[in-house]
């Protein structure tokens, strides 16, 4: 009995250390196939965040595209949706681009009217894109000067009453084309109590839904004249500077760094930009020579010949010194104009600003 109970017990030991060593084996495999499975799913995991940022660049390249496609929509509803109903031009291309010459086939009594009424071919000027190119006729060595990043801005006034809409635009659009966006405050038009439906409700409308909060517009109630008008251009500007244009003329490249430059170095400059020629029949952009302004013994303003210590230097780009004004643009600053008591708003005959100005600065 006793060697049986020995063998039975010793029987069971074995058994129970080989079902041990099995399950030892078995802890051991599970193990590495743990260690393998999450090297499998860490493995998925990578495979599927990459594949999840695939996705989103995709998706986000989706969004830009929509995007994209939408800016596109828009910039044709500005294009066309606005100009076109009112039978203007905006755009590359078409007549008179480059300041060259234009002509209309089909001239009919609706141009010679246009012709009484504006002074100037109103009906080629609405077949001409507000967004047309003109030569750059500055001298070479303008256009390799470089200026301060820290200019002043501006804002810029235009005079009306009762001008063609496509000729107030296109000087709207060009001062916008061409003045860097950081440097221009504001445009302002005055509209000096025209009874020209058109400049009502289309100029507003476009104005509005085309640059809105970049151009304002104050109405004179009664016709108050260039002057009374172009304080009230003052009151309503607020930038440091303010350039005063009558609302038919066009805006080149680098117009307005070398004018802020100027008042920068002495805020009691005004500057006079230069003005080239547009035809009132063919708006073909002629280049000027450059000149002074002078004004004779009737005190009537005129160009005259730069000054011969100008000459000497012999530097088209160096600015000119002149007694007087062409009074359908200057640039100022707008404290030291209200310092010198602005223009008199007295004043009741054309040209009289062209020698007031000089004698007040």
């Amino acid at each position: 009995m006793a060697v049986a109970r020995k063998i039975k017990t010793l029987l069971t030991v074995n058994i129970l250390v080989f079902v041990g060593i099995i399950l030892f084996s078995v802890y051991c495999r599970i193990q590495d196939r743990s260690q393998e499975l999450v090297q499998i799913v860490r493995s998925a995991e990578r495979r599927a965040r990459s594949r999840g940022a695939k996705v989103g660049s995709l998706a986000d390249r989706e969004s830009i595209l929509q995007r994209l496609d939408h800016l596109e929509e828009v910039v044709y509803n500005q294009l066309n949706g606005l100009a076109k109903p009112m039978g203007l031009v905006e755009g590359p291309g078409g007549l008179g681009q480059g300041g060259m010459a234009a002509t209309l086939r089909d001239d009919s009594h609706e141009s010679e009217t246009k012709y009484e009424e504006y002074g100037y071919n109103a009906q080629l000027s609405d077949r001409i894109s507000l967004d047309r190119s003109i030569p750059d006729y500055r001298p070479k060595k303008c256009k390799q000067m470089t200026y301060p990043d820290d200019l002043p801005q501006i804002s810029v006034v235009f005079i009306f009453v009762n001008e063609a809409l496509s000729v107030i635009l296109r000087s709207v659009h060009s001062v916008v084309n061409h003045t860097p966006s950081h440097l221009l405050k504001e445009i302002i038009l005055v509209d000096d109590n025209s009874d020209n439906v058109e400049l009502k409700f289309n100029l507003d409308q476009y104005v509005n839904k085309r640059y809105p909060g970049l151009v304002k517009i104050v109405r004179n109630n009664k016709r108050e004249g260039l002057i009374r008008a172009r304080i009230q251009g003052w009151k309503a500007a607020t930038s440091p500077v303010v350039g005063f244009f009558d609302a038919h003329v066009e805006f080149n490249i680098g117009w307005v760094e070398p004018a802020l430059t100027r008042i920068k170095e002495d805020r009691k400059r005004i500057i006079l930009p230069a003005i080239d020629n547009i035809k009132y029949n063919t708006f073909e952009v002629q280049q000027y020579a450059n000149a002074a302004h002078g004004y004779n013994w009737g005190l009537w303003c005129m160009y005259i010949i730069p000054p011969q210590d100008w000459l000497d230097k012999g530097d088209e780009s160096a600015p000119i010194r002149t007694p007087a004004m062409i009074g359908c643009s200057f640039v100022v600053d707008r404290e030291y104009f209200g310092e010198i008591g602005l223009l008199d708003p007295g004043m009741e005959v054309y040209g009289g600003e062209n020698i007031e100005l000089g004698m007040r600065v």
